[in-house]
């Protein structure tokens, strides 16, 4: 099973419906994707709460003034069955610079923007604009 396309998928689905929150099951790297979407701004914010399970992940979502999703379209790229791996010299602009990449690379899940400044490759994680 796929758990960051779950993700995805919940962030979609959420902010398609005009929810204001959406509740999924945390882990450490659904963790590192929220910290980069709310730091590039396209989610107001995230909290973690600990349960005696794995945690739970409450992601409270952006609208602009019109009630559009600041999130318009989020993809998964590489996936359980199909790895896509980037190098650093290769990775490209996603929509002439109005999206994101969101990798994972040796120091941790980042933006592509910031891998590329600190030349560091990885997989390709899922797309945003």
């Amino acid at each position: 099973m796929d758990t960051i396309g779950e993700f995805l998928t919940r962030i979609r689905n959420a902010g398609l419906a005009k929810h204001d929150k959406v509740d999924i099951p945390s882990s450490n790297m659904r963790e590192g994707i929220a910290q980069i979407l709310q730091e590039t701004g396209y989610i107001r914010s995230y909290k973690v709460a600990k349960d005696s399970k794995q945690g739970i992940m409450r992601v409270y979502l952006k609208y602009d003034e019109k009630g559009k999703p600041a999130i318009s379209n989020l993809e998964r790229v590489s996936r359980p069955s199909r790895r896509i791996y980037v190098k650093a010299d290769k990775i490209r602009a996603v929509r002439s610079g109005f999206g994101m990449d969101i990798m994972s690379t040796n120091k941790g899940i980042m933006s592509s923007e910031t891998a590329k400044n600190e030349k560091v490759g990885g997989e390709l994680l899922c797309r945003v604009w």
